[in-house]
């Protein structure tokens, strides 16, 4: 029953109809603790009265509130549209249950029965006032009832002592009421005045931004125009220039066309820098994103330093740490942007000593990673003091007349704006007389931790260029055909056997430079058809043979060197190893057998 302070106002002219609606609101906003009011008052009736009468008052006073929340959601919507009488007729009608705890407990007989009635009455008033504090016509009309009550109390007292006392009740209520009602009105009132004032205030503040804004824009939308128009005339003069140095000059002439361009080149400097400053306060600054390699950036970000580093006698060393990957997403422009800023500045106040520029890698998942590209110089160092305002646009440390470099101060701001843009930051540690470190922090989608690094192509050509004369003794036919291959790429001659019996025939009257012969074979394996071929006179005698097997037992190994074999090679097959020997063939068994105390040849 306790409610809001809100203020309806009316959607139409009729009268009424504005407070009908905000003491309407008001009372739905605390609807269900009407039931429990409800509750306590059936329970100080319960002592008084008895149960049965308690209870029937009970059940009364909640179908009456059931039935009065029911019409006041379906009427919440339409009280200015000719409801405005509705909602308190409904109010007054159910409030007429509620009036009767007082007089069953004044009629009760009961010791306490009177005061409990008075308490009754008095709290029903500021029920009522206290849930329609801001609408006192509203809360007179519903509280009707409790004058009801009240006048049937007095009756009841009439020619009795008791009725002067009972009616001196009254101006005392009355004038708690008033000053509810009053206290409550005064404190809306200055609600009012101050949400009007706080209203007026934000109009200010919002036409005050509207005003900075639009002179923003204006300022920006002039340096673009300026920066615009006076690059047109400024690459006429340095083209204009390039054309000349192309033509024959004395000394002094080129020392003055040295000057034009230098000073040239300064000033386009500038004017990019400013149109820079523009698009970022106009929101218009772009970045495309792409693939980027890691190792690409980094030669593109050191690539001028090194040499204007040695220029100075400077020391200048790149270094990466962490988990750097191969490719990014990223725009490279702008990155290198932020970078060479903060390089060139390492450069340009560093009088000796060195420049390091540090790439630091942090996985931060399999997609994303964390860049911090760190500069660091042995400079003279910047105060505390200069480090405050060392971002700020058109500032420079040394912003005396007598300053030693020149420039405009918008470099790092801009750079760092940019970091920024691209969801990282500069940030920055110095000591006066050691030196600075500027450090740029970004992250980035990952797009290859570590690129496939593509196999060297195993070449068969033998050094001289000579092309060997092979025999292929293998039942597969895959393998077969493989092996064919590769040496037919490189101009050798290949023979293919299927097995130790055909071979051995073919080897008895055919010479060959090489034989390789697998091991596990029908009708003849590999080992006895090299036996056989050892043991007879046949043009192969002293062929060298390489002999293939599956298995990487030593004992295999040395089984195959005993039967005639001159080296071993497992499966599958390390066509390095069988290049290196083929182009040991010239040496003859010995040759080949010469790897086989070699750890790094495949053979055993």
């Amino acid at each position: 029953m306790v409610e809001s302070d809100g203020i309806g106002k009316s959607s139409s002219g009729e009268p009424g109809s504005g407070e009908a609606a905000q003491a309407l609101r008001a009372i739905l906003q605390t609807q269900y603790l009407r039931y429990m009011i409800i509750g306590a008052w059936a329970l100080g009736l319960l002592a008084t009265v008895g149960p049965l009468l308690a209870l029937v008052w009970f059940v009364g006073t909640v179908a009456a509130g059931a039935l009065r929340g029911a019409v006041e959601k379906r009427i919440s919507n339409r009280v200015g549209a000719g409801w405005g009488l509705v909602f308190p007729a409904v109010a007054t009608a159910t409030t007429a249950s509620w009036a009767t705890a007082p007089l069953l407990a004044w009629f009760s007989g009961a010791e306490f029965g009177h005061a409990l009635a008075m308490a009754l009455l008095v709290s029903g008033y500021v029920l009522v006032f206290a849930q329609l504090r801001s609408s006192p016509r509203q809360a007179i009309v519903i509280s009707s009832p409790y004058g009801v009550a009240a006048v049937v109390i007095a009756v009841s007292l009439w020619g009795t002592a008791t009725f002067w006392q009972f009616l001196a009740v009254v101006p005392f209520t009355a004038a708690g009421l008033v000053v509810l009602v009053m206290m409550t009105m005064l404190r809306e009132e200055r609600i009012r005045a101050f949400q009007e004032h706080q209203a007026h205030l934000i109009e200010e503040l919002e036409a005050a931004r509207d005003r900075a804004n639009a002179a923003s824009e204006a300022k920006s939308s002039f340096l673009g125009v300026i920066s615009h128009e006076l690059r047109t005339p400024m690459n006429g003069v340095l083209g204009a220039a390039q054309l000349l140095g192309a033509t024959r000059l004395d000394a002094g002439q080129r020392e003055y066309l040295s000057i034009i361009r230098n000073s040239g080149d300064n000033l386009l400097s500038l004017l990019n820098d400013i149109l820079d400053m523009t698009k970022i306060e106009a929101g218009k600054m772009t970045f495309d994103v792409v693939d980027v390699s890691v190792e690409d950036l980094h030669k593109r970000v050191t690539g001028p330093f090194g040499a204007q580093a040695e220029a100075k006698g400077l020391n200048f060393t790149t270094r990466f740490e962490g988990e750097i990957p191969d490719v990014v997403r990223g725009d490279p422009l702008r990155v290198c942007q932020v970078i060479h800023n903060l390089l060139s500045n390492a450069v340009k106040f560093t009088d000796s000593g060195d420049v390091t520029y540090l790439v630091r890698g942090e996985r931060l998942s399999n997609e994303r990673v964390r860049f911090d590209f760190a500069v660091t110089d042995s400079g003279a160092g910047i105060s505390p003091e200069d480090l405050s305002r060392l971002f700020q646009p058109f500032t420079q440390v040394d912003g005396s007349s007598t300053r030693r470099f020149g420039g405009t101060g918008l470099g790092l701001t801009i750079a760092r704006r940019m970091a920024n843009i691209m969801g990282g930051d500069i940030t920055v540690t110095s000591t006066v007389g050691t030196g600075s470190t500027f450090t740029f922090s970004v992250e980035s989608d990952v797009v290859e931790w570590s690129r496939p690094t593509a196999a060297e192509a195993i070449h068969a050509e033998v050094a001289d260029g000579q092309s060997l004369n092979v025999l292929v003794v293998e039942d597969h036919p895959v393998n077969r055909m493989i092996l064919d291959a590769w040496l037919g790429s490189a101009g050798h001659a290949s023979v293919s056997a299927e097995n130790g019996q055909i071979a051995v025939a073919m080897a008895q009257d055919q010479r060959f430079d090489l034989i390789v012969m697998d091991v596990n074979m029908p009708v003849m394996d590999g080992l006895t058809a090299t036996r056989t071929i050892r043991a007879g006179n046949g043009a192969n005698r002293e062929t060298p043979i390489v002999v293939l097997s599956a298995s990487a037992r030593s004992e295999d190994h040395a089984a195959g060197l005993d039967a005639g074999a001159d080296a071993y090679l497992n499966k599958p097959i390390d066509f390095a190893a069988l290049a290196d020997l083929m182009n040991r063939v010239h040496l003859g068994r010995a040759g080949l057998r010469s790897t086989v105390e070699r750890p790094q040849s495949a053979a055993a």
